[in-house]
Order: structure tokens, then sequence, then C-alpha cells
């Protein structure tokens, strides 16, 4: 299981299926390959970069359909530092969003919850799985008060960016997604590396206040990270922080390709793919 492009260039993602997708009157491209129950996956800061990309077919080789909405950025681009002042920017204001404390939960959540509605009656199964990386990560979560979603996957959440103990979703949500989790027996599924000052302990102490021992948060060593990540993470980021995707170690028995192997599992025993190679 390989990436298709180099490690300093951008994915043509042509061997993604190219779809614009109508929600509530609101279109949005979306990246579709595989076949079988089908995963959202929503992607990290600056947009479906070459890593984003790479576990999206590596949740495609595991037996599932994925659907990557494009949400931010230049669909395939490689993560450059400059990246910080157009993309993030742009993202933090935008009323799709709620970065920052005291807004609550983000409008295109909604959005989201229809695009797992139509993957779910095109791809059958018990149901969709949902996994958000940093920006996007909390989304997973309260894209679970959509019924057709059983495996959500909340790696490293980032929001809001301005309170490290708190939780992206108004108190109606919270207390809704609480009792969807309690009452349908989910287990949400979450990494972070240890350190991560845009995912701190604070935020898991919250999630697990919030979902009890529904909530299974694993924290890996931040020593574990790749110590050469592309520029955006390098230089904006700043610290270890994408698990599976741009800190990522691609070898063998790596305690980031362990995480990997642990979100697939997770997502083929809910959905009913095959296991990982």
């Amino acid at each position: 299981m390989t990436s298709r492009q180099g490690r300093q260039g951008d994915d043509p993602l042509d061997d993604f299926e190219r779809r614009d997708v109508v929600v509530d009157g609101v279109g949005k491209r979306v990246y579709v390959t595989g076949d079988g129950p089908a995963v959202i996956l929503m992607p990290e800061m600056p947009g479906i970069s070459p890593d984003v990309a790479r576990f999206a077919r590596w949740i495609r080789d595991a037996g599932l359909s994925v659907y990557v909405p494009s949400l931010f950025g230049v669909d395939g681009a490689y993560p450059r530092a400059e990246a910080a002042g157009t993309v993030v920017r742009r993202a933090c204001v935008s009323a799709e969003f709620r970065a920052f404390a005291g807004g609550g939960t983000s409008p295109v959540v909604g959005w989201l919850r229809g695009l797992a509605r139509i993957a779910h009656a095109e791809r059958g199964g018990p149901g969709v799985g949902a996994v958000g990386l940093c920006f996007t990560g909390n989304f997973a979560l309260t894209m679970a008060l959509e019924p057709a979603v059983v495996a959500p996957v909340v790696n490293h959440p980032s929001l809001p960016l301005d309170d490290p103990g708190g939780l992206e979703m108004d108190a109606a949500d919270a207390a809704a997604v609480a009792d969807r989790v309690r009452r349908d027996g989910l287990t949400v599924l979450a990494h972070r590396f240890e350190g991560d000052r845009w995912c701190t302990g604070r935020r898991f102490a919250a999630y697990r206040a919030l979902l009890g021992d529904a909530f299974d948060g694993r924290v890996l060593p931040a020593d574990a990270a790749n110590p050469d990540p592309p520029p955006f993470f390098r230089d904006v980021v700043g610290c270890a922080h994408s698990v599976v995707t741009a800190h990522l170690v691609d070898r063998d028995g790596h305690p980031t390709v362990r995480a990997r192997d642990d979100i697939l599992a997770f997502l083929g025993e809910r959905l009913g793919g095959a296991a990982p190679a």
C-alpha cells in the first residue's frame, strides 16, 4: 500500500471518482473510491493532501468505500507553510466552521451528515464510518447524530483552537451525542501524540467526561512522529500531531502504523470490511 506521488509532490487523485454532491442545496466536490460499506474521511488542514489521500487508499484497500469531501484548500496539494496565511485564515472566518470557543457546533457538520446518508444509501452495510482529522476531528463525533454513522474516529481534534479543554459542539449536541453513544453502544476511537499542543490531554479528558468508557483515547509518544513532515506541519503546526498522515512513519511495526491498522480494524469490524492487509 503506497502513495501515488513523490514525497515532495502533489497528488493527482486520478484514481478517485470526482463527484459534485448537493445536500440541502449546497454542493461540494467529493472524491470517491472503493467498494463495500462507506467511510466519510474528512481532511485535515490544509486540505486533501497526498498524505490524506494515502490514508483514503488504505481504507479502500481494507475493503471499504471512502468518500473524501473537499472542505478547504487545494485538492491534492502538498502541504506548504504559506497555507497558514490563506487556507487556515479563510477557514477560521468561514461561516461553515466554528474554530473558536463559544461558537458551538460547526454548521458544515449538517452537510456531512447528509453526505453520510447518501453514502449509506449507495453502499449499504450496517452503517457508515466517519473519520475526522485535526480541524475536522470532532466532526466525526457530532456526525454520530446521524443514525447511519456507527463508527466514529476522532483523530487529534484541534477545535476549538483557543480552548485546549473544549469540545467543538454546543451543549444540546453534546448531550444528544452522549445519549446516542449510550443508547446504541457506540465506541469512539481517538488518537493523539503526547505533548501535542493542538490536541491536549485536557481535550481527551473532556471527551472521556462526556462519553465515559465509550471513549477509547490512545496516546502515542511524541518521539514516534515522523521527524521530517511537510513544511506546513514542520513550520506551522510545530509539534507531533497528525498520527496517520503527515507524522506517520510507514514502516512495519511502527507505532503510527499500528494506530493506522487499529483504525482500519475498528472500521472493518463495525462496517463489515475486509481485514487490513
